[in-house]
């Protein structure tokens, strides 16, 4: 017997769960399929929280944060393995997992374990390990089935010495030298975590730059901090071909440049999961790398069916992806509770050291001719940033006219968490005045949001006297 939901959902990660609770709140019977072992999805299993909890943990077994500080040399065992620095992190998965089933169990929703397909535009198929179909209908249909990394077919992945973002987290030994391919969020992530642990790393891009979406001025500050971690980086650099030999990996490059390492990265971006959904047969639109083509609403063609989170592309972030399901389920529903994702996203890239950003960098305002002006402060002149030992750096972009602030980009310990506070100014259309009147506690890294201000002032009365200058 076929049975009957408001809403089915095929994914269990930050998009779908999300999705799936907003309509279950608002009284909607509700179905989850997932074809994975567990719920969660890649921001749980094998993405967001795993490597950042090897970072946590490689900053802590290194001493990285410490050296400079109190002069402790901290050296690593020998033969250890990924395994050994990842207790951490089965214990917060093991707790992710608990928090997502007592979410899905307090809404009623329920769980379907399988590979989903439509076989309309109302009808999911679940195909069970067990070899048994089981058919669902719905109303409607949200498609959260995330992304996979992308492997380069002339590639000769193996998950022993060759990885891809996934598989590197079950790397059986910490290797000696590593190339990383791709100077993307992945790329430099990893590049910049297994050099803390003191891996011989070589970051390879085929672009001339990193990082293209961040201000340029981070990623120079990023770029320091990579070489005196003996990062080797190769910009305008492609890999002709990968071949494992014995028990080394050996690429040819471009350049001509031979590389002989234990390991190797590739980066190389991410493909949606949309194989085997029977999705063409239904005429919905599906673009480059299999990425699910939407409206602003997040429908697909098919009006009924939406798509959410990875699977639709750029920003690919567990934060975006939440607001889209929500958004999505609340359009689907004609729910009056989130009409619209909010137009200030905060994104964070999890380097060492860690890097956050929202609103416009320097080269969109010189794009866009957006007459702009920057105040700036250094962890090094701040009481914490001194005590912990952080050498971070926090950047205002704010409008010379009416001292709108316009961005806030962040290099240093906490960026992530620290650049929520200008985000919120952003979002309210507030200036730089608001960090000149806030009262921030003594000592903390937030108040270098005001030292900012202080300084984005000074370089304003400058402005200023240069344009009465050149108006006479």
């Amino acid at each position: 017997m076929t049975k009957h939901y408001d809403l089915i959902v095929i994914g269990s990660g930050p998009g779908g769960e999300k999705g799936a609770a907003q309509a279950a709140y608002f009284g909607k019977k509700v179905a989850i399929v997932e074809r994975a072992p567990y719920l969660g999805g890649a921001g749980i299993n094998t993405g967001t929280v795993p490597s950042k909890t090897l970072r946590e943990t490689a900053l802590y077994y290194s001493g990285l944060l410490q050296r400079g500080l109190y002069g402790i040399d901290y050296s690593l065992k020998d033969h250890m393995t990924i395994a050994d620095f990842m207790h951490r992190e089965k214990a917060v998965v093991n707790r992710e997992h608990e928090i997502i089933q007592h979410n899905l169990d307090r809404h009623n929703i329920e769980v379907y374990w399988g590979e989903g397909s439509l076989k309309d535009s109302h009808t999911v198929n679940v195909h069970s390990t067990d070899g048994t179909d089981t058919e669902l209908q719905a109303d409607i249909i949200l498609i959260a089935t995330g992304s996979s990394p992308y492997q380069p077919p002339d590639v000769p992945f193996d998950g022993t010495l060759v990885f891809d973002s996934d598989t590197i987290l079950r790397m059986k030994f910490i290797p000696k030298t590593l190339v990383v391919v791709g100077g993307g969020v992945i790329g430099c992530e990893y590049a910049s975590v297994f050099a803390a642990l003191g891996v011989h790393v070589t970051l390879i891009e085929g672009r001339e730059k990193i990082l293209p979406f961040v201000d340029q001025e981070i990623v120079e500050r990023l770029l320091r901090q990579l070489k005196k971690m003996n990062v080797k980086i190769l910009l305008q650099e492609k890999v002709d071909k990968t071949v494992i030999q014995g028990k080394q990996v050996h690429l040819s490059l471009q350049s001509g440049e031979e590389l002989v390492v234990d390991c190797a990265l590739y980066a190389s971006g991410r493909q949606g999961n949309v194989s085997g959904l029977g999705l063409e047969a239904l005429g919905i639109e599906i673009g480059k790398r299999g990425l699910i083509t939407v409206n602003e609403k997040f429908q697909t063609s098919l009006l009924n069916i939406y798509a959410a989170g990875d699977v639709i592309g750029f920003p690919a972030l567990a934060s975006t992806s939440m607001e889209q399901g929500r958004v999505a389920m609340a359009h689907a529903f004609n729910l009056a509770y989130k009409q619209r994702m909010s137009p200030v996203l905060p994104l964070a890239v999890y380097t060492v050291p860690e890097m956050a950003m929202v609103g416009l960098t320097e080269e969109a305002c010189q794009e866009q001719k957006t007459p702009y002006l920057v105040g700036r402060t250094y962890s090094e002149n701040n009481a914490r940033g001194q005590i912990i030992g952080d050498n971070g750096m926090l950047k205002l972009i704010f409008s010379p006219n009416d001292k709108k602030l316009l961005g806030v980009h962040l290099i240093g310990e906490l960026a992530s968490e620290l650049v929520h506070i200008g985000s919120e100014v952003i979002r309210e259309n507030g200036t730089i005045d608001v960090f000149i009147e806030s009262v921030y506690n003594y000592p903390t890294l937030s108040e270098m949001y005001k030292y900012a201000a202080y300084d984005g002032l000074g370089n304003l009365d400058k402005w200023l006297e240069k344009s009465q200058h050149t108006s006479k």
